[in-house]
């Protein structure tokens, strides 16, 4: 057989908890309603 393997390590978690405040701010003021990372990053 084959397998394909995609692994990520995070060496600090500072840029999760940058990640979290960013949508955070992003966030704010925002109607209510169901959202992704892919529209705080302007993706979608």
């Amino acid at each position: 057989g084959e397998r394909i393997t995609l692994s990520h390590h995070a060496e600090d978690r500072a840029i999760f908890a940058r990640g979290a405040v960013k949508a955070a701010l992003w966030a704010r003021g925002k109607k209510p309603g169901l959202y992704s990372m892919r529209d705080v990053l302007g993706l979608s």
